[in-house]
């Protein structure tokens, strides 16, 4: 009787202290859910650009702190700026057509005959924009529903390019903080992951940031060679603002979207302005553009890794299937960890069985 009281006694107490503990971590999960995108994107950018902060504090020899200041500075700039020159451009355009609607002065030009013989759209297209040019009141009143729906699905992406920009801008200078801190931040990670991991944890930490770095490394090296195939392309087709349409490409790429997208428009203009040949063959090349990093990715993924190749590719696309573009960071590196793991179990048991 003594022991079975002695046995409930002490289940009821380690229930208690469990739930009490479950409760005050799903708590303080739920307080922290709002920051957890911004401090997880914080700390996949920090383990990116710490080698740089390395850089320049030995090349320049400033603080580490001040040198991932610098870097989380111009991280900063580089996101303000084209966040500002959206909201400049749509300020001064809308207000722009509003008066010219408002005063009746707007026209829409004429489309040309190559318009029309664009594949697919073409006529609609040409049929629509010569409507406008003769009736722009018509047209509108014709066409007020499809108008409504682009105007809609314009403003709703506008909005959450915009949204993703402050999210990265918060999201840098979260990440200089971290690698303000960088040794205190891992020596906190080291004890947590040796508390979980038996003495392993420098190990899983350090594979952790090989990872993130390998799949940064991928991505944008991934991004810089599609950017680099568009320009090439765009060359020889003369098109007006190179520079520009292989930064959309550029962009697309690293946020994971299929370059094409940007290049539609370059698209519509090459077949209004070559050669249904020139016109052709570009369009080829941008698919092939658009589709070469199912190839280069899985060539880059896997470099400065000691990961097989696959655990990366799967962990990494999984992830982004799962989760969005930060999934591709989290999933290839708790794929990774989870494939570490699995091996070191594995020759741990060999041992034991030798010994």
């Amino acid at each position: 009787m003594n022991f079975d009281s002695s046995f409930n006694k002490n289940a009821i107490d380690t229930f208690i202290k469990i739930a009490t503990i479950s409760i005050l971590v799903y708590w303080c999960f739920s307080i922290l859910r709002p920051f957890m995108m911004l401090v997880v994107w914080g700390g996949i950018i920090a383990v990116a650009l710490y080698p740089v902060a390395l850089w320049l504090h030995a090349k320049c020899r400033i603080s580490k702190g001040k040198a991932s200041g610098l870097l989380s500075l111009i991280g900063v700039l580089l996101l303000l700026i084209p966040l500002v020159w959206l909201s400049s451009g749509l300020y001064t355009g809308g207000t722009e057509v509003y008066s010219q609607l408002q005063d009746g002065t707007l026209q829409v030009p004429r489309p040309t005959q190559a318009v029309k013989e664009l594949p697919v759209v073409g006529e609609k297209i040409y049929a629509a924009m010569y409507h406008a040019s003769t009736n722009l009141e018509g047209a509108m009143a014709k066409y007020s529903e499809q108008i409504k729906s682009l105007a809609t699905t314009l403003a709703g992406a506008v909005g959450s390019f915009a949204g993703g920009l402050l999210q990265f801008i918060v999201s840098t200078i979260i990440a200089g903080v971290f690698m303000a801190n960088a040794e205190n931040c891992q020596k906190a990670f080291n004890k947590v992951a040796n508390r979980l991991t038996n003495g392993k944890g420098a190990e899983l930490v350090n594979l952790s940031k090989s990872t993130v770095r390998s799949v940064v490394q991928g991505v944008l090296g991934v991004a810089v060679i599609q950017s680099i195939m568009a320009a090439v392309g765009m060359v020889f087709v003369d098109v007006p603002a190179i520079g520009l349409w292989a930064l959309a490409v550029l962009l697309m790429a690293i946020i994971q979207l299929p370059p094409i997208l940007a290049l539609i428009p370059v698209i519509a203009y090459v077949f209004g302005t070559q050669s249904t040949t020139a016109a052709v063959l570009f369009l080829v090349w941008c698919i092939i553009v658009s589709g070469s990093d199912a190839v280069l990715k899985p060539m880059l993924l896997s470099r400065g890794s000691d990961i097989p190749m696959l655990v990366l590719l799967l962990g990494a696309l999984g992830g982004m299937a799962m989760s969005g573009i930060v999934g591709l960071f989290v999933g290839a590196v708790v794929l990774s960890l989870s494939y570490q793991l699995f091996v070191s179990w594995l020759d741990e048991s060999e041992q034991n069985k030798m010994n």
